[in-house]
């Protein structure tokens, strides 16, 4: 259970990461799209920086304190 906490910091880092440089350069994060801008940017990583936060901050609250 701690090595998937620790998957979701690391992911939450990534994600935060891609967001920073996705502000810089929207068309590198978002080569997919047919239009890439900061807003579209901001929707796709922002979400997942933030999904993957809660979802390390929920196994936080799960794992007794005595495992981390």
């Amino acid at each position: 259970m701690q090595n998937l906490r620790l998957l979701f910091l690391f992911l939450t880092l990534t994600g935060l990461l891609f967001l920073l440089i996705g502000m810089a350069k929207p068309w590198l994060m978002l080569w997919w799209e047919v239009t890439q801008n900061r807003k579209k940017v901001l929707k796709v990583y922002g979400f997942l920086t933030l999904f993957f936060y809660l979802a390390y901050l929920a196994l936080s609250l799960i794992l007794p304190q005595q495992y981390q």
